[in-house]
């Protein structure tokens, strides 16, 4: 007992000695401390609040009114070939990526408890009797941030819907949830234009090399509509076209003031080249007039070109696209002989 006792004394006597070397804290080292962890405590919580299992970046699923809402499930029991199909739509792999309930049939088509229990179609949001402008406003919830241009497209303004290309259960082509592939789906509208595609010289689009999308957007663009149209035929025709795109320090005039258009056909044409005229000089004769145009600035056509026979215009202006040397896109040679 003895023993015990010296040696609990002589514990107590180190722990002393090992506080007494202890460095002194400064006041209110404590109270700080304390805060510290509340706060820390406090963010700890704050964080487990806001992101919830299932939903790794914090988003909130979209819902319908839980007291009028219906699982898949149930729609399922009517329409089984839809929900079968959408397990494999682009529309439905947000859920699987957030594992949340992200994208339903509610989240288009409206709470259908009503619906399912008597089969009125009027009791949801019916895509196929639904006006143009509120189908758009129900895509627009989730895809308004890449179309912002749609209202002042051509398919905008001509009150096309989302639907008029695209079908969101059975899509008939792999990509963008089509109806069909191009260009067949553009010639349900623009049927005027499918015979430009078999014209001797044009872009090969019924060939599958050029799709529609690759000139036109769609959707429209902001840089479309504050742009020229000759400026936006320029840069969309000299993604392909590269060695006309320049800089030059001479720009045919013409490239500015119409665009490409002027010269050629966009589609296709009876000419080679896309050409308007199968007489290059015809083309040119369209500015050049025979007489000086002061108006313009354009010089007058020599004499031996006014009838639009004889030599091509081109044959000495073969830098007709633009040129570095001459401003009247004289040929390299021709333009330092000159000089």
């Amino acid at each position: 007992m003895k023993n015990c006792h010296n040696t609990l004394a002589e514990k107590g006597k180190t722990s002393r000695q090992s506080l007494a070397y202890m460095p002194k804290r400064a006041p209110g080292f404590c109270l700080r401390a304390c805060f510290v962890l509340l706060l820390g405590a406090a963010k700890l919580c704050t964080t487990a609040t806001a992101v919830q299992p299932g939903e790794p970046d914090g988003r909130q699923p979209v819902q319908s009114d839980s007291s009028n809402s219906e699982e898949p499930a149930v729609c399922a029991t009517c329409h089984k070939e839809v929900v079968k199909s959408f397990a494999n739509d682009p529309h439905n792999k947000p859920a699987a990526i957030d594992g949340s309930k992200a994208v339903t049939c509610e989240s288009c088509h409206g709470a259908g408890k009503a619906h399912a229990k008597g089969g009125d179609v009027t009791l949801i949001f019916d895509p196929a009797t639904a006006t143009a402008k509120d189908l758009d406003q129900k895509c627009d919830a989730c895809h308004g941030s890449k179309h912002t241009s749609f209202e002042r497209s051509a398919h905008g303004r001509g009150n096309v819907s989302c639907i008029g290309c695209h079908t969101i259960h059975q899509p008939g082509a792999p990509k963008h949830l089509l109806k069909m592939e191009q260009p067949q789906l553009c010639f349900q509208c623009h049927s005027d234009v499918k015979p430009q595609f078999s014209m001797p010289s044009r872009h090969k689009v019924e060939e599958g090399l050029v799709e529609c999308t690759d000139c036109h957007a769609a959707h429209g663009s902001f840089e479309e509509n504050a742009r020229s149209s000759s400026n936006w035929q320029f840069i969309t025709c000299t993604k392909c076209h590269t060695p006309v795109a320049g800089p030059f320090v001479h720009l045919h005039p013409a490239i500015k003031a119409e665009g490409c258009t002027a010269c050629h056909f966009a589609h296709g044409g009876p000419n080679r080249k896309l050409l308007i005229k199968a007489d290059v000089n015809k083309i040119c004769l369209l500015c050049h007039l025979p007489s000086p145009n002061s108006g313009a600035g354009l010089p007058a056509v020599p004499e031996h070109l006014q009838s639009g026979g004889g030599r091509s215009c081109i044959s000495c202006h073969a830098s007709i696209h633009g040129s570095n040397t001459s401003n009247v896109f004289l040929k390299p040679t021709l333009g330092r002989s000159e000089h």
